[in-house]
């Protein structure tokens, strides 16, 4: 009688640019253990004192990802039995995406967008002239401001909400954007912010999403934030997100003005600051992303929204560490 295969050892998680993302690594935790109680979930960032070292099952210090690091970066991933990379910050997805193939040499997927839907949705102007010739509502968005109206400015690349200028007039905005690196201007819309977080499968095919107001945004994350569901806004956003190559999850952003149109604002090819709630809703997002990396049938795993909608509230809570454990 042949003797047994060896079991396969289990493919480990690395969350990089982790730094302070307490709920996301907690959220990545509860679905390797459903995937795999013995898949260990590690925290990964260039600080070696970032927070979600406390929290993960293991922590590396990882150099920056940039291409001449890619091969240290693969060598780490093999020396500690890495089989799936979840990329969370904007200035890093371009690295991974670029860089994904090679990374599949070694058997190890990276959770990220294809490189034109990454470019694209880190690049305000990109995404625009995007949203543009493909019939979609986005909001105008101008390397000057244009005609007489109230104006946003933000910078053209990477999160919105840094050094932002809301509501000013024309000559207002050009003063404020003298402190920006590369400003663009957008009309300022009154009325709700909404995020709509979804995971896309490896076809770029929505399998679920979830919007949710921005009731309390601090820092430029929402810190207080309701689910709701709208089927004609649903219908709007999952033909934005599937006009580009985006696989795992996303966010989009958008403002639904007085009479309730959207004006899609901007898009990250990634987890969000409180897409939790997303999860909480129903959207499984990292159990579908580690589900999909491993090669499962997804559609034995579907979305199931939660009947009621969800309002998350992030507070700070303390975490103890007692002695045998230090």
């Amino acid at each position: 009688m042949p003797a047994a295969a060896a079991p396969r050892p289990p493919r480990h998680v690395l969350v990089s640019s982790a730094s302070r993302k307490v709920p996301l690594l907690r959220a990545v935790i509860d679905a390797a253990r459903r995937v795999d109680p013995a898949m260990r979930v590690l925290a990964g960032d260039r600080d070696p004192g970032a927070l979600t070292k406390f929290v993960a099952d293991g922590f590396l210090t990882l150099p920056p990802t940039h291409a001449a690091h890619a091969e240290e970066l693969r060598a780490l991933c093999r020396a500690h039995g890495i089989g799936i990379v979840i990329p969370t910050r904007d200035g890093e997805l371009a690295f991974w995406a670029t860089h994904a193939a090679a990374f599949a040499h070694d058997g190890i997927k990276i959770i990220v967008s294809d490189p034109e839907a990454v470019a694209i949705s880190v690049d305000k102007l990109r995404f625009a002239r995007h949203g543009q010739s493909a019939g979609l509502p986005v909001i105008p968005t101008w390397e000057q401001p244009q005609g007489a109206g109230r104006f946003v400015v933000k910078e053209r690349q990477g999160a919105g909400s840094r050094s932002i200028g809301l509501d000013l007039d024309a000559e207002a905005a050009r003063v404020h954007a003298r402190a920006l690196a590369e400003p663009v201007f957008q009309p300022h819309v009154r009325g709700t912010e909404v995020s709509v977080d979804a995971w896309l499968d490896q076809g770029h095919r929505v399998k679920g999403l979830v919007l949710r107001t921005r009731d309390l945004v601090v820092d430029g994350e929402s810190v207080v934030t309701t689910t709701f569901r709208d089927q004609a806004l649903e219908a709007v956003c999952r033909r934005a997100l599937e006009s580009l190559p985006l696989r795992g999850p996303v966010v989009l952003q958008l403002m639904l003005d007085g009479a309730r149109r959207p004006h899609l604002i901007e898009l990250n090819a990634r987890f969000g600051g409180a897409s939790t709630a997303g999860i909480a809703a129903g959207l499984d997002v990292w159990y579908w992303s580690l589900r999909e990396a491993l090669g499962a049938d997804l559609d034995r795993h579907p979305f199931r929204r939660a009947p009621e909608e969800v309002r998350q509230v992030r507070v700070a809570t303390d975490l103890h560490i007692h002695g045998h454990d230090l």
